[in-house]
Parts: C-alpha cells; sequence; structure tokens
C-alpha cells in the first residue's frame, strides 16, 4: 500500500477530498475565473484541459509520487486543487504544492486552513520529519504565502526547470521542520481565529 493514503480531511470552512472526475466541472469553472491558468508562472490548467490534468494527477498518484486533493467549500463546490507531492516513504518527507485556488478564495482562510490541515496531518499521523513547498522564483504571491505560514527559504534552486513556454525556471525551496510544527501550528490557529 502506498503511503500516505488517500483520506478526506475536513475544517471548518473547506475539505479536501481524494480528486476525482465528478470535480472536473467545478474546477473548470474555477481555473477560468479570473483566466487563472494565464499566469506564465504557474502551472494551473486551462478549463478545457483540467480532466486531463486531473488524469494526470491520478496517474502520478498511482505510482506512488503524488496524494491530490479537490478544495471544497461547505456546500461542496470544488474551488481548487492541492496535493501532497514528491513523497519520500523512506526518509517521511512530502512536499505540499501543486495548489491552485480560484480567483474568489484567494487571500480568504481557505488556504490557511488547507495548509494547516496538509501540515498537522503530515507531521501529527505522518509522522513527517520536514514538508517542502516550491514555487517560481517570479510567483510573489505565493512565496508570501508560503513565508506567512512559517516556512523558511532553504534556496533557490536556478534554472531548475523548464516551464510551458520553455522558458527556465528558477524555483524557490521552502521547507517546514518537526521541531518547528508546534510553533506554526500555533502560529496557523492564531490566524485562523483572527480571520474568523
Amino acid at each position: 500500500m502506498s503511503w500516505p493514503h488517500p483520506l478526506t480531511l475536513t475544517g471548518t470552512h473547506v475539505t479536501l477530498a481524494p480528486l476525482a472526475h465528478c470535480h472536473a466541472d467545478d474546477l473548470a469553472e474555477a481555473a477560468a475565473e479570473g483566466d487563472l491558468w494565464k499566469a506564465w508562472y504557474t502551472s494551473v490548467p486551462r478549463p478545457d484541459l483540467v480532466r486531463e490534468e486531473i488524469d494526470r494527477r491520478l496517474s502520478l498518484q498511482h505510482i506512488g509520487s503524488m496524494l491530490p486533493f479537490s478544495v471544497l467549500t461547505p456546500d461542496g463546490k470544488a474551488v481548487g486543487m492541492t496535493t501532497y507531492m514528491n513523497i519520500d516513504p523512506v526518509h517521511k518527507r512530502v512536499e505540499i504544492g501543486s495548489t491552485w485556488y480560484c480567483k474568489a478564495v484567494q487571500r480568504t482562510l481557505v488556504n490557511t486552513e488547507c495548509k494547516r490541515m496538509l501540515l498537522a496531518h503530515a507531521f501529527e499521523e505522518l509522522d513527517c520529519i520536514a514538508v517542502e513547498f516550491r514555487t517560481h522564483f517570479m510567483n510573489r504571491q505565493s512565496r508570501a504565502a508560503i513565508e506567512r505560514l512559517g516556512a523558511k527559504l532553504d534556496g533557490v534552486l536556478r534554472s531548475h526547470q523548464r516551464t510551458s513556454d520553455g522558458s527556465l525556471r528558477d524555483t524557490a525551496v521552502y521547507s517546514i521542520l518537526s521541531h518547528e510544527w508546534p510553533a506554526v501550528r500555533t502560529g496557523l490557529d492564531f490566524k485562523l481565529a483572527e480571520e474568523r
């Protein structure tokens, strides 16, 4: 059996459910809102390619390198995607990434609560020694959000990957270590209480 196992994580304002094709229409609508897929420094799928992206993520789940989730509002509407990825079951490390949300829920408590649930599961249930976050160096909004979580910058992998348009991406790598989790958890809980 792969590690980690598919599961549903439920919070007050959002539920992380195993990614499924039944979420495709909502996710296509979410990607279209604000033309998110046009941002050159992100990898949000075009609305007409959401089903292919679901297939891609599920195939990576099948080989054990990703555990994808749909981000659902309390009424069950899918408003984005997130994953555990670059899964290392030997060293108990995961990356939280390939995350995107529709424009309406960006800069709300949705991201804070999603990350709070994913981090708690990683450190408290999966016994991870570290959780990573990676983003395009030029994606200032993503970098600021990662830093607000309490993650620390490990460094920048220069010319790390080619983007879909062929340009080279510098990747900013952040992490939270297991001994840092209690302080990070306290900070996230404070932010969630403050934002409610």
